[in-house]
């Protein structure tokens, strides 16, 4: 099961929400809420129905309904204000000593609410908690119980008398690392049962918030490389830092700073890493030695020549010693889990469960093929690498695949699309996320801004009517709107008409923000 998710019944979804992920993102391109990205996991969840809403920066408890009697039941219990919640706050301020209540209307004023009169009534019960115990003295926690459902009603009230919670900078709290209100309890009547249920989930105040995100979406036991630190999204602008197994590999355009150091120290002790590597990011990599691109060990133990990581069940071989990337790219893991479960999205129709046949453009180590022949597909890997499909068969082996019950082809990615469309080959469904520049000697440099929908077009003529098409790029300055319009254009052309598209952005530990722009961009399409 998800970490994220503390019950699960035949009606109900209880969910604890980390600080910082959206309940449902607004588009996305604003990155994915916790109710799309749960029901793209698991076709059991493909059905969840929104019940009520956290605001980003809130953690706390979330319950979706499964089925149309928990759905119908919950939302009359939140209209006829049935529903019981309690959230926990911290402040800085001097709060008043005794438990009080605050009834106002409130108003929309811009981002902002605020109480004025013609808005809805709005009425929350504040308790102080005299026994929490914190790291720093002067923090005060107080209870807070809203009467009402109005948007932002705790943190408008708490601020409007004088103690806005620690973060909230919106409402004139001191800044911090976030918004310290956490919805710690609910209690409803169940909608098939008729009890009165209750769920808690204990307040994470005293963990960082970016692992608090981590925790929440990283099953342990199968997956053991993600980003922890993702740039200006975690507070750190331009530094990048991912676990990989038993090792860390820091990312920045210069070396280390000191700050960006001792950070780097402290997450190898908490993630309990034999070493560090740092990693420094060029444009002109191709110019570089493989040496000199190589991440360099900064600290700890040094990393085999190969070591292995596992991500979703699934094993990979990576290395620090071959260059400027190590073997996987992690905000494709969502992207891989589809492939080896056949579910992409809720509305999206299930892959194949056999006689599926997958190609993989830009294959590099081959971690789509591995993850699609888990599942039960033959594969077709094409690269213009040697070396990188040599990997990817060792990938294939980790896993207890047999690499010669699958097809590994050397070369341009253009040229052998024409070949097997000549040879009339046609595959269920199709990947590619190629490189923003390249160049070969068949067909020259590709760019990709201005070459995508060739590639597409390329793709569409052994694509069985049908079949599904993976199409994902990683050009950061490419708007999202541009990249949907070139692969539709090329459907368009050639006269394949599309029955589903699933936008699909990056991975809740790549977290989006509008200091931390989404790069990623990925599309499902399926047509006939």
């Amino acid at each position: 099961m998800v970490p994220c998710v503390i019950f699960e019944d035949e009606h109900l979804l209880v969910v604890a929400k980390p600080a910082g992920w959206n309940t449902h993102a607004p588009s996305p391109y604003a990155g994915e809420g916790i109710f799309d990205w749960l029901r793209a996991r698991d076709p059991r969840w493909a059905s969840l129905a929104i019940i009520h809403r956290l605001d980003k920066e809130t953690s706390g408890i979330l319950v979706f309904g499964k089925t149309p009697l928990a759905n119908k039941s919950l939302t009359e219990q939140f209209t006829q204000r049935r529903v019981q919640k309690k959230y926990l706050l911290l402040t800085d301020r001097v709060v008043p000593a005794k438990e009080f209540t605050v009834k106002t209307a409130l108003l929309r004023l811009g981002e902002k609410y605020g109480s004025r009169p013609g808005g809805e009534i709005a009425e929350t019960k504040f308790t102080p908690v005299a026994d929490a115990k914190f790291t720093v003295s002067e923090f005060k926690m107080v209870q807070a119980e809203p009467l009402t459902g109005r948007t932002h009603q705790i943190r408008v009230h708490a601020a409007e008398n004088g103690f806005p919670i620690l973060g909230d900078t919106l409402y004139s709290g001191t800044s911090s690392a976030r918004v310290f209100l956490h919805a710690g309890e609910i209690e409803f009547v169940h909608p098939a049962t008729g009890q009165l249920v209750k769920f808690s989930v204990a307040t994470e105040f005293d963990c960082e918030p970016r692992l608090a995100l981590r925790q929440a979406v990283i099953e342990p036991q199968e997956t053991n490389a993600f980003r922890v630190i993702h740039g200006a999204s975690d507070g750190w602008p331009g530094w990048f830092v991912e676990k990989l197994g038993d090792y860390l590999l820091s990312q920045a355009e210069g070396e280390l700073n000191p700050a960006q150091s001792k950070e780097l120290t402290k997450l190898a002790t908490v993630l309990k890493s034999r070493g560090a590597y740092h990693k420094i990011l060029s444009r002109h990599v191709r110019q570089s030695k493989v040496a000199d691109a190589s991440p360099q060990l900064v600290f700890g133990e040094a990393a085999p020549e190969r070591f292995e990581i596992f991500e979703n069940g699934l094993r990979y071989e990576l290395s620090f010693r071959e260059g400027y990337s190590v073997g996987l790219f992690l905000d494709q893991r969502d992207n891989r889990r589809r492939l080896l479960t056949s579910h992409i999205a809720a509305d999206f129709p299930q892959l194949p469960a056999s006689n599926f046949e997958l190609l993989n453009c830009f294959a590099y180590t081959c971690g789509f093929s591995v993850a699609a022949a888990k599942a039960g597909a033959r594969t077709t890997s094409l690269d213009l690498s040697k070396k990188y499909l040599e990997w990817g068969k060792r990938n294939f082996a980790l896993n207890g695949l047999d690499p010669a019950a699958h097809d590994f082809i050397y070369g341009d990615a253009f040229d052998w699309l024409r070949r097997l469309a000549k040879k009339g080959r046609a595959f269920d469904a199709i990947v590619f996320d190629p490189p923003t520049f390249s160049q070969s000697k068949e067909n020259g440099v590709f760019r990709v801004e201005k070459n995508f929908g060739d590639l597409v077009s390329a793709a569409l003529a052994v694509l069985k009517p049908g079949g599904v098409l993976l199409a994902s790029t990683n050009a950061a300055e490419w708007p999202p709107e541009n990249f949907l319009g070139a692969v539709t254009a090329a459907f368009h052309a050639a006269k394949r008409k599309i029955l589903k598209q699933h936008y699909v952005p990056q991975p809740p530990d790549f977290p989006v923000s509008r200091a931390e722009p989404a790069y990623l961009k990925t599309v499902w399409v399926k047509a006939v």
